[in-house]
């Protein structure tokens, strides 16, 4: 069979050549989830439904059908629900974030605004007003690995 022969089967085939297309990418879609080849396979359904009431050209169709995928994304992350659970350790990688409100001892004072405290085995960089080591302070924030205190009350 002759190249000519498969474009004149192809071209005989019709509106049914987009919905066999639609059909192959959301097999895909199955085979490798991840709603990329979804938009693709309903973009190409879309097409074909509607070639069956419209006689258009085969390029006009191939214009509807990027469009239409293209279109389909934002829809689908405006109307998508949100597939990300909650995590039961949600600062689980920001572990500064963890002290934030927490009361701990100055292991080195605080001088020029910088200091050291200790929690557990760690000796972590703190900002805040000058005070001497010993004294206790008040986790108030955090930017990266520097902690902001401030002196905690009695």
């Amino acid at each position: 069979m002759t190249m000519s022969n498969y474009l004149d089967y192809i071209v005989m085939l019709g509106a049914w050549n987009w919905f066999i297309l639609g059909a192959i990418f959301l097999i895909l879609e199955l085979a490798a989830p991840g709603a990329f080849m979804l938009w693709l396979g309903l973009a190409a359904l879309a097409v074909g439904l509607i070639s069956f009431g419209v006689d258009w050209s085969w390029q006009a169709q191939c214009v509807v059908f990027a469009l239409l995928s293209i279109a389909l994304i934002p829809v689908y992350r405006r109307f998508a629900p949100k597939v990300e659970q909650p995590s039961e350790s949600p600062l689980l990688n920001r572990r500064a974030e963890t002290y934030v409100g927490r009361v701990f001892t100055l292991e080195k004072p605080i001088a020029n605004g910088v200091g050291h405290v200790r929690i557990d085995d760690t000796i972590w960089r703190v900002s805040g007003p000058d005070m001497p080591a010993g004294s206790r302070v008040r986790i108030v924030r955090t930017e990266g690995a520097n902690l902001f205190v401030e002196p905690a009350e009695a």
